[in-house]
């Protein structure tokens, strides 16, 4: 059995009326997070550390922003399909973690909900942490929220180390 990790970032600003989803979670927030999909940093974020880790190209390539396919798609939508794809290569997720970064809204009510959403999707355990940058920077400002997530993935032993 050959272990695989990988990394993957995502960063969104504030803006507009639209929901604030989180994890695949809509969390109660006045503005929501701009962009051509959903703009759920933490999907995202987990979407390419399990992209990296099995070796295929990142998210942009697999949901391209000026693809009118891929337009107000959900977090949970991507994450199926990039677990589907990493399936699909005889490798299996073995667990993810992110870190979503940002001063509000507060993470830790609904980090029980994010978990259990995203694991189910990803078919293994996902563990969501926060933490603030002490107003510092974009996030510190309020302006939008980070995520960094890891993954580890099963490769099944594959002899091309793909």
């Amino acid at each position: 059995m050959g272990m695989r990790v990988g990394t993957g970032l995502d960063a969104h600003r504030f803006g507009g009326a639209r929901a604030l989803m989180l994890g695949t979670v809509e969390v109660p927030h006045p503005e929501g997070l701009v962009g051509h999909s959903d703009g759920d940093v933490v999907a995202h974020a987990v979407c390419d550390a399990l992209l990296a880790a099995a070796g295929l190209a990142d998210i942009g390539h697999h949901f391209p922003p000026g693809d009118a396919r891929w337009e107000g798609v959900t977090g949970a939508t991507m994450l199926g399909i990039v677990t589907g794809l990493l399936r699909d290569e005889g490798m299996r997720v073995v667990n993810a973690h992110a870190v979503v970064v940002c001063e509000r809204p507060r993470i830790g009510p609904h980090r029980e909900a994010m978990q259990t959403a995203l694991s189910a999707v990803v078919g293994a355990p996902v563990s969501v942490h926060a933490t603030t940058t002490d107003q510092m920077g974009f996030t510190g400002r309020g302006e939008g929220i980070f995520c960094q997530a890891t993954a580890l993935v099963d490769d099944g032993g594959q002899p091309d180390g793909r």
